[in-house]
């Protein structure tokens, strides 16, 4: 099944295609303080595959803790719309939830998840395990 959305003016547009129906997906709420303050929900599947096209002047990548990932953000609206880590040529994302034109249709309650004690080795070992394989398109 495929999902589209994107921020709210649309210079950032993804589209995240899962077997997994939307009501038996996974719905993690990441208790670092970035995620926190933005309310984000994050979906993912491994098993799936997303595309992220944004307008790359409207693109901004934002890191912190240990820099293993980029939070991209609109620029123009101010929208979060994904994480994103990407290694040589490979990219895995998760998808704020709320970004997505059928969001509603996401029904499981949100898991928080603490990711604290990992170092950058664990991290990113599990995100290539359950982060969706991405593809960016900038134009």
């Amino acid at each position: 099944m495929e999902h589209r959305g994107g921020c709210h003016c649309g210079a950032l547009r993804l589209s995240y295609r899962s077997a997994v129906p939307p009501a038996e997906t996974e719905v993690r709420a990441c208790q670092c303080s970035f995620c926190r303050r933005h309310g984000a929900l994050a979906v993912s599947d491994p098993g799936g595959h997303a595309v992220i096209e944004a307008k790359e002047a409207a693109l901004r990548r934002y890191r912190f803790g240990l820099g293993t990932a980029d939070y991209f953000l609109c620029a123009n609206c101010g929208v979060y719309l994904a994480a994103v880590m990407t290694e040589a040529e490979r990219s895995w994302s998760v998808v704020v939830l709320h970004v997505l034109d059928d969001a509603q249709s996401f029904t499981r309650p949100p898991l928080p998840m603490v990711y604290d004690a990992e170092d950058e080795t664990a991290r990113r070992s599990r995100r290539r395990a359950r982060w969706t394989p991405t593809t960016l398109r900038l134009r």
